[in-house]
């Protein structure tokens, strides 16, 4: 009996190319809309953290360095507020839905931000000036929190399962991108402008900016509605009583949360390594001039930009595990030899050495979406993946900064900081070897491996797999979203009626 479930014929690397259902390209901009937005505004603090606030915040710090840890503090309080973020708009987004969430969590990071420009500092407010920017960043933060999550499962379920990876890491290079477009502001902005033009006001313009970019990234939002699989399950879970949210991903899933947290660790690691650390890094120690930085960055980050999507297509193509557990070994010698690089002070060593860095994040992140989305049903996906993907963050790349300018200042010395990175992809990569090899598994599924009280997986996906191959066949290259409504009811119909 053919369960209704379509057909893919082949493993991962010899299946053709899948054309992309109508409408995904519209859902992919909507998706990088926002996020380029929100990380956009989300980088800037990073970078004015150790170019602006260190001065503006805390001028009182015995050294510039303790200034610039002083800054970062502040930095990981948005990285706190994310899981809250995470855990808030993944009940809510499995609940009411993806794009209203997303909707949401856009007008809040531009609000937060915009004020952030608004701020006076310490001389004229004194410690209500810290205490503000750490309230808005928190807001900032929790907003981020349930962008990730919602962006990301906006396109993973309108893919086709053949090519989810290459789809769903678009949003991942909108990271990127934003962090380019915050990168491009600034050095226009310090080469543009004198040192105390800069601090005194120059900084506030690129705040403000985001105003101007919320507003293009929210209407692009209101075109797009959420995928039919998540319909479907929006609907058995309000007539069933199905349960949803964090609670009920922890109780039925959490190899999945666990094993989700270890994949971003390092990844999250050397991103805060490569695009926040080194800044402090080659001013502070190398003695780079901040306009020189930011320009090499600006080149680093448009390359990663466009390495993202390329990762995200070689993990349809070869697996997600063995991309990413390249992406993880190749992370853990980063270290070693990217600070000796930009000890040379020779541009384009150093543009070599932060550009390796994030080639051998993209191998990591590109596939992501995909393995996250591949590792929870529809109804508890968003609080799933959410949880997996923020939680992480406040012992990860919040602390990076933190602990590698602490290491630094105590031992004089790169080495300490590159120990700290091989045990973060060491963690890593043993998550990667535990992991299940999910690539081109269906969504529909994932779903009825969950209906019928299973949480593995995999299992669930051979069984499918085996079904089809005994029937008559469906049509081959379905996708995650783009089949039928009817055809998922009718198998998720079937396997309540063989528990009955």
């Amino acid at each position: 009996m053919s369960t209704g479930i379509p057909r893919q014929d082949g493993p991962p690397a010899r299946r053709g190319r899948q054309a992309a259902p109508e409408g995904l390209k519209k859902v992919v901009a909507a998706s990088m809309a926002g996020t380029v937005v929100e990380w956009y505004e989300f980088f800037l603090y990073a970078a004015a953290s150790t170019l602006v606030f260190a001065k503006l915040f805390f001028p009182n710090a015995n050294t510039e360095l303790d200034g610039i840890i002083a800054a970062f503090v502040t930095y990981a309080v948005g990285f706190v507020a994310r899981p809250i973020g995470g855990i808030v708009f993944g009940h809510f987004g499995d609940k009411l839905g993806r794009k209203k969430l997303l909707q949401l969590s856009i007008i809040l990071v531009g609000v937060s931000t915009f004020l952030m420009g608004c701020l006076p500092g310490f001389n004229q407010l004194g410690y209500w000036a810290p205490a503000l920017l750490v309230l808005l960043r928190f807001i900032q933060g929790f907003a981020v929190g349930g962008e990730w999550g919602g962006a990301v499962l906006l396109v993973a379920e309108h893919s086709p399962n053949k090519s989810r990876g290459f789809w769903s890491s678009w949003p991942q290079s909108a990271v990127p991108m934003g962090n380019l477009l915050a990168t491009g502001v600034l050095f226009i902005l310090s080469s543009t402008l004198s040192e105390a033009a800069f601090l005194g006001w120059g900084w506030r313009v690129a705040f403000w900016l985001s105003a101007v970019i919320v507003l293009v990234g929210y209407y692009i939002r209101t075109k797009v509605s959420d995928a039919p699989i998540f319909l479907e399950a929006q609907k058995e879970v309000e007539q069933e009583a199905k349960g949803y949210g964090v609670i009920e991903v922890f109780k039925r899933y959490p190899r999945g949360v666990f094993t989700a947290m270890g994949l971003r660790f390092a990844e999250n690691i050397l991103y805060y390594l490569v695009v926040t650390f080194s800044i402090t890094y080659l001013r502070l120690v190398v003695d780079v001039d901040t306009s020189r930085i930011l320009l090499l960055l600006l080149i680093a980050h448009f390359i990663h930009f466009l390495a993202v999507p390329m990762v995200g297509r070689m993990s349809d193509l070869l697996g997600r595990r063995p991309v990413y557990l390249a992406g993880a070994v190749l992370g853990a010698t980063w270290g070693f030899f990217a600070f000796p690089m930009m000890d040379t002070a020779n541009d384009l060593v150093i543009l070599a050495a932060v550009t390796i860095g994030l080639l051998f994040h993209a191998l990591m992140y590109a596939g992501q979406p995909a393995i996250m989305a591949e590792m929870f049903p529809t109804r508890m996906r968003y609080s799933g993946v959410s949880l997996g993907y923020q939680v992480t963050s406040i012992v990860a790349g919040s602390l990076a900064p933190i602990i590698a300018s602490s290491l630094l200042e105590r031992y004089d010395s790169s080495t300490p900081v590159a120990i700290y990175l091989l045990i973060a992809c060491a963690i890593t990569a043993f998550s990667v070897l535990v992991l299940r090899e999910t690539n081109g598994i269906s969504l529909q599924d994932v779903d009825a491996a969950d209906a019928q009280g299973t949480a593995d997986l995999l299992a669930a996906s051979k069984s499918a797999e085996a079904a089809k191959s005994a029937g008559t066949g469906a049509d081959a290259g379905g996708t995650g979203a783009g089949t039928p409504t009817e055809t998922r009811t009718r198998t998720r119909a079937d396997i309540r009626r063989e528990r009955k």
